[in-house]
């Protein structure tokens, strides 16, 4: 059995009754999934939780929030965590349906406008800010890279950004590491042919020692589902 809650006109929370699976929708486009205790479901948040956790990563800067499960994985982890998001109903519906811990600073606001006016050096910076357009041009251009890099500790930084990917013919994550390679020499694509609508992960900075992601916090129940998931996603060369 599963219930429908709609806290804003086009936005809706799906929430199955049996097993406490919390999904978001805005309008046609899927902003989260989680278990009942807010753990996601999706591999590519996995993927980033699994690289900032083998970075070491203390303190990280979050730009979108969704459903904040990466910020509620990173918290139980002991990560000091910074979300910023446009819109407050992000948060209230974090808080409210899917655990986002108290703790986690929030702060309602345009994520350029917040890294000009905070000059605080992150381990990482973290980007997955969609709306109904999809990922604002603004988080594409140099200009932005060139902002989000200095607010990054100057050794062992990451930088890791959710890219949506139509098809194996969308040139868009490849075209984005060219661009991040502008300002950090190291960038890699962790991405898998063959699917459609499926989320690609780039990481740029101190990446080379990455290593493929497994699944380090299971969803329960989805834990199995979810390793099978992970273990498609790979790095692959930039075509």
């Amino acid at each position: 059995m599963t219930n429908r809650i709609i806290p804003a006109p086009g936005h809706y929370i799906i929430r199955d009754a049996n097993t406490g699976k919390v999904s978001y929708w805005q309008k046609e486009y899927h902003q989260s999934a989680a278990d009942s205790r807010g753990v996601s479901s999706a591999d590519y948040i996995h993927a980033m939780y699994f690289f900032l956790m083998q970075a070491q990563s203390r303190d990280v800067l979050m730009i979108g929030c969704g459903g904040g499960t990466l910020a509620t994985m990173l918290h139980r982890s002991g990560v000091k965590v910074t979300v910023v998001d446009l819109h407050r109903m992000s948060f209230d519906i974090a808080h409210d349906y899917f655990h986002l811990p108290g703790e986690v600073a929030c702060h309602v606001a345009d994520g350029i406008a917040y890294l000009k006016a905070h000059r605080h050096r992150h381990d990482a910076l973290v980007l997955d800010a969609f709306g109904e357009g999809g990922m604002p041009e603004a988080f594409k251009q140099p200009s932005f890279f060139r902002l989000a890099k200095s607010r990054l500790v100057e050794r062992g930084a990451l930088f890791l950004m959710n890219v949506i990917v139509d098809d194996d013919e969308d040139t868009t994550p490849d075209n984005m590491v060219r661009d991040l390679r502008a300002q950090w020499r190291q960038v890699r694509l962790l991405d898998t042919d063959g699917w459609v609508d499926r989320n690609a992960v780039i990481a740029a900075g101190a990446v080379s020692k990455l290593k493929k992601p497994k699944v380090l916090m299971p969803p329960k129940p989805g834990g199995q589902k979810l390793a099978k998931q992970l273990d498609i996603l790979d790095w692959r060369p930039i075509r």
